[in-house]
Order: C-alpha cells, then sequence, then structure tokens
C-alpha cells in the first residue's frame, strides 16, 4: 500500500481546511458531545464500572479515533456492543482485568490493521451479526430494568435467568416515582425523535430528568447517591496493575473485544460513508481505533468503537471533516472540567430509559423477517448465535456462530458441484444465454457475477456501485456464472437494488441459477427490483431493457423517480421469464 493511504483521514482533510468548514465541524462536534454525554455514563454504568469511565473513554478514544482514524466523519467512544463483555469482565477479573483485557485488543487491532485485515470483517455472516446484536440488545435491556423501576435489589447476577429471576422476585419493591420519570424520559425521547429531530431526544430527557431532581429534591436513586458524583478534572494518567497471570485466561475475551471492535467501527464507517458521500479506509481506521483503545485504559477508560447512532448524528449536523469528533471530545471534556457537580443530580431510571431505546435501535429487528425467509441452515445459525448469546456467553456465540457459519458455507458450495453430460439439447439452450452475436445498445451496461457470491465476497460490488454515475440508464447483472449465494450475498444484492434505483436507474437481473433463484424468491428479493426485472436470460434481459427503451430515451435528464418507475414497470413481463 502506497504511503500516502497509509494517512489519517485528518491529514488528508486538513490539506485544504477553511474557516467556513471548522464553523460547521464546531456546531456538529459540540452537538455531538451533548449527545455523548448521558450514552457514555449509561454505558459505564450498565457495564459494572463508574460513569466517569464512560466519559475518559470517549473524551481520550474519541478524540484518537477522529484525529487517526480512517474515517472523515466517524466518532468513537463507548458503545452498547461491549456492555456485555466489559461487565462479564469485570465480574470475573476486576477494572485491572478490564484494563488489560482493552489494551491486548488494541494491539489486536493494529495488528489486523497494519497487516491489511481491515476487510476481515466481511468474513462474518449475516446471520451471525445479527444473531448476537439481537442477543446484545436483550441483554443490555434486561440489566435496566432494576434502575428504571427501582426495584430494591442488593445483588443483581450476571447471567440473564438469574436477573430475571432475582428482579420479577424483588418487583414489588418497585419504586412509583422512579418508574414514573424513567417512563416520561422514555415517552420524551420518542417524541423528540418523531416530531423535534433537530433536538436528540437524548439531551432533552438528561436535561429535564436532572432539572426535576435537582429542583424538586426527587427520592430517586441518582449518580450521586450510587457512585458519590463524578470527578471533575482532566482524566489522570494512571498505570493500572497488570497481572502476567491474566494474560492467558483473558486472550479469549480480548479477540472478541477485538473483533467487536472491528466489526462495530467498520459497520459504522460503511453508515457514515452512505450518509456523507465519503469512502473510509478499513485498515487505517483498524489502527486508529487500536491506538485509542491502548490509550483508553491507561486513562481508567473502556473499550471504544465506533458508535453508529453518534457518527449520525454528527453528520447530520453538518460535519465536513474529523475535525468534528476532536471538538466532541473537547466538549466532553469541558463538560467533565466544569459542570462535573451537577452529575451527581442525573437519575439512573433516566439513563436506564436511555439505554432501553439505545438497546431497541440497536437490535436490528427488522432483520429477523428477513432472515426468517431464508434457509434452514442460516435460520438455525442465527437462532443459535441469538440463543447463546443471551444464555450463554457472547465470545462463545461468535466461535459457534462461525462454525456453523462455516459448514453453511461448506454445504452451499459442495451443493453446486455438478457432473453432467454435455447434450446437443444442453448447447442448443445455452445459445439464450452467450453474449456473442448480441446486439448491445448504449442505453444498456451489462456486469456479471461469476462464482459463489457468499460472506466474504460482496464487497466486489462496491466498484460497481461506485461509478453508478457514470453508467447508463438500464444496468443488467448477470448471475448465469453465481453458483451459489447466502444471506450476506442477498442483503448486499438487495442494496445494491436500491442504491440503482436512487441514482435514477432500472435494474435487470438474468440466468440465475436453481440454488440462487429459489433463495431469492423464498426471501421476496423481486420486491427490490420487480418480478418482470428478473429474467431466464441474458436474451430475455435485452428484449426486456428494448420494452423499457421509451422509457429511458432522455436518461441524461432523469430524476430519481424514474429508477421507481422502472420497478413499477416490472409487473409487465417480457419475454420467457423462466430458468434457463
Amino acid at each position: 500500500m502506497a504511503r500516502s493511504n497509509w494517512l489519517p483521514k485528518s491529514f488528508e482533510s486538513l490539506r485544504n481546511y477553511s474557516a467556513q468548514k471548522f464553523t460547521a465541524d464546531l456546531i456538529a462536534g459540540i452537538t455531538v458531545g451533548f449527545v455523548a454525554l448521558p450514552l457514555a455514563m449509561a454505558f459505564a454504568i450498565a457495564s459494572g464500572v463508574a460513569p466517569q469511565a464512560g466519559l475518559y473513554c470517549a473524551i481520550v478514544a474519541g478524540f484518537l479515533i477522529s484525529f487517526l482514524g480512517g474515517s472523515t466523519t466517524q466518532i468513537g467512544g463507548p458503545t452498547g456492543a461491549f456492555v456485555v463483555v466489559v461487565y462479564g469482565i469485570v465480574a470475573k477479573y476486576g477494572l485491572d482485568g478490564l484494563f488489560l483485557c482493552t489494551l491486548m485488543g488494541g494491539i489486536l487491532l493494529v495488528i489486523l490493521g497494519a497487516t491489511g485485515m481491515g476487510t476481515v470483517v466481511k468474513f462474518i455472516p449475516r446471520p451471525v451479526v445479527v444473531g448476537f446484536t439481537n442477543g446484545i440488545a436483550v441483554i443490555i435491556a434486561s440489566t435496566q430494568i432494576k434502575d428504571f423501576f427501582g426495584i430494591q435489589a442488593d445483588k443483581v447476577p450476571g447471567e440473564f435467568l438469574g436477573r430475571l429471576e432475582v428482579l420479577g422476585h424483588n418487583f414489588g419493591s418497585f419504586s412509583r416515582t422512579e418508574t414514573t420519570l424513567g417512563a416520561l424520559s422514555l415517552v420524551l425521547i420518542i417524541l423528540f425523535a418523531k416530531y423535534v429531530k433537530k433536538i436528540p431526544g437524548y439531551i432533552a430527557a438528561l436535561f429535564f430528568g436532572t432539572m426535576a431532581v435537582a429542583i424538586f429534591r426527587l427520592p430517586v436513586e441518582t449518580i450521586g447517591t450510587r457512585f458519590g458524583g463524578i470527578p471533575s478534572g482532566l482524566p489522570k494518567l494512571v498505570l493500572p496493575h497488570f497481572h502476567v497471570d491474566l494474560l492467558r485466561p483473558l486472550l479469549a475475551p480480548a479477540i472478541t473485544v477485538a473483533l467487536l471492535g472491528a466489526i462495530e467501527s467498520l459497520m459504522s464507517a460503511v453508515v457514515s460513508d452512505r450518509l456523507s458521500g465519503d469512502r473510509h479506509n478499513p485498515n487505517v481506521e483498524l489502527v486508529g481505533q487500536g491506538i485509542a483503545n491502548i490509550f483508553s485504559p491507561l486513562f481508567g477508560g473502556l473499550p471504544a468503537t465506533g458508535a453508529i447512532a453518534r457518527t449520525a448524528t454528527n453528520i447530520r449536523s453538518g460535519a465536513k471533516t474529523p475535525v468534528a469528533g476532536m471538538v466532541h471530545a473537547f466538549t466532553l471534556l469541558a463538560i467533565l472540567m466544569w459542570a462535573a457537580p451537577l452529575a451527581r443530580f442525573i437519575p439512573l431510571s433516566v439513563l436506564a430509559a436511555i439505554l432501553l431505546v439505545v438497546s431497541y435501535n440497536m437490535g436490528e429487528w427488522r432483520e429477523i423477517p428477513e432472515l426468517l425467509k431464508l434457509s434452514r441452515l442460516e435460520i438455525a445459525t442465527w437462532l443459535i448465535t441469538f440463543l447463546l448469546t443471551v444464555f450463554a456467553d457472547l465470545t462463545v456465540a461468535v466461535e459457534v456462530g462461525m462454525i456453523l457459519a462455516a459448514f453453511v458455507f461448506i454445504r452451499k458450495v459442495t451443493a453446486t458441484t455438478t457432473v453432467t453430460q454435455v447434450t446437443h439439447e444442453y448447447i442448443r439452450e445455452g445459445y439464450v444465454h452467450i453474449l456473442q452475436h448480441k446486439e448491445i445498445p448504449n442505453y444498456v451496461a451489462i456486469f456479471r457475477i461469476h462464482g459463489p457470491f457468499l460472506f466474504g465476497a460482496t464487497d466486489k460490488l462496491d466498484e460497481m456501485a461506485s461509478c453508478l454515475s457514470q453508467l447508463p440508464p438500464i444496468i443488467i447483472l448477470r448471475l448465469r456464472n453465481m453458483t451459489a449465494i447466502d444471506a450476506t450475498g442477498l442483503q448486499a444484492l438487495e442494496k445494491l437494488a436500491d442504491a440503482v434505483h436512487e441514482s435514477g436507474r432500472g435494474l435487470i437481473l438474468c440466468g440465475a441459477r436453481e440454488q440462487p433463484r429459489l433463495l431469492m424468491h423464498q426471501a421476496e428479493f423481486e420486491e427490490h427490483v420487480g418480478a418482470g426485472n428478473i429474467c431466464g436470460s441474458i436474451a430475455d434481459a435485452l428484449e426486456r431493457a428494448k420494452a423499457l427503451c421509451p422509457v429511458v430515451g432522455h436518461y441524461r435528464e432523469w430524476s430519481a423517480n424514474w429508477g421507481r418507475r422502472l420497478t413499477d414497470l416490472a409487473s409487465v413481463n417480457i419475454g420467457n421469464t423462466s430458468p434457463r
């Protein structure tokens, strides 16, 4: 890789920096800083540590991720993905064990990025990612029941079933005041998300909840009553007491921290690219994330990763460069230095309400109906990963999920291997699939997928998606040589179809073999392109394009609505659409 390709995005962005960009970054950074404030404290408390650990992470790691990372608008800090892992590590090995594990995970992330393994995350298939994301969301929500309702319970177990049993047994001790405050905060967050989108509901809930406690002296549990408040001033550099005998038992959790950090960060970077129109550098991003996770525990902070919700808020607030992320860190630092005494009034029921919303949003629940349309093997992979995450351990869940995904991969690939005799009929039927002697009009571009289109190969569509603006109005995707497809590949095709239509173009697929054709039909893929735009051969696809030609005659003047019209026109079948 060229030396320039290893430069952090902040270095590239500052070459043509201006006062106008700084103003936009300043506003966005301050906004996302206030959004990060309640989230950082809530994630820390849910992880079983003091709230300042979340703030220290957001300040130190948040600054370094923006300064050294490979994404222009990525915001880093503590996230819900780590809550389950951190809680388990702290319960078993204490804070020193957590800091050592975080540092080890940071070193692994640096190694992944420095060796060019930034694309390794693509080898985590969709059912596994959705499974442990669903599981983490359920666990986070279960940890907030106690504080949301103000249940009086001395010790709540870390295990899911044990936690529910204790909470159910002590539910009669709930506080009406804390429940009301939590419920009102929950409603406020939802209403702001729907009707007052310019002001994040988290900020509103934190402000009004804290003011209510401070003014009316409500008898509720707060950060002050449980933790004694938050110390003000700069985070102090303190070397943790590292125990050599913990290196081996913490290796598996450190790998989990590194993998979760990589997955969450690169997923967030992809969202950032989609919203900002930029393109992140995955290897530089992992190096930046790794360095941030090396320094965060040295200041008493949690593991850090890219935060999708805060990144989206950053972009929507007008961020132009990584400077916005650095401003976000300085905003939190300023609050910590001058407003820390006020934190003692923050009610835990409000933070619980915030985390309930976060856990719901991160759960990817809309993915479940789509997964249930797939094969039984992929459904089983998702379900087992989900159940192991909730009832066993996240590390075990990811390991078992990856093993199951490998078996699914092997089965799909081997199932596509056939041995057949070449006959005159086979040769005659193949004529409709070959491109030789077929005229390709100038309003059509043809692409093909060759080989199995499974997890690990889906990023090969990125180059096609990145040049959509230079393509003609109709795109034909040949699937004749695509021997197999899985849930991740199917999702990539769905995203491509949506991107093509958003660009004002139409997409026609043709020649799918039996396994891809059946899975696409089972998953109702035709809803993304229209049934008439899924053709049996390239000959049928070209006829389909010709039928749409009057619609696209002046394609240079197209608007995005024309792409949707092409999908609507798909109800008219052109030619023979039976599989060939």
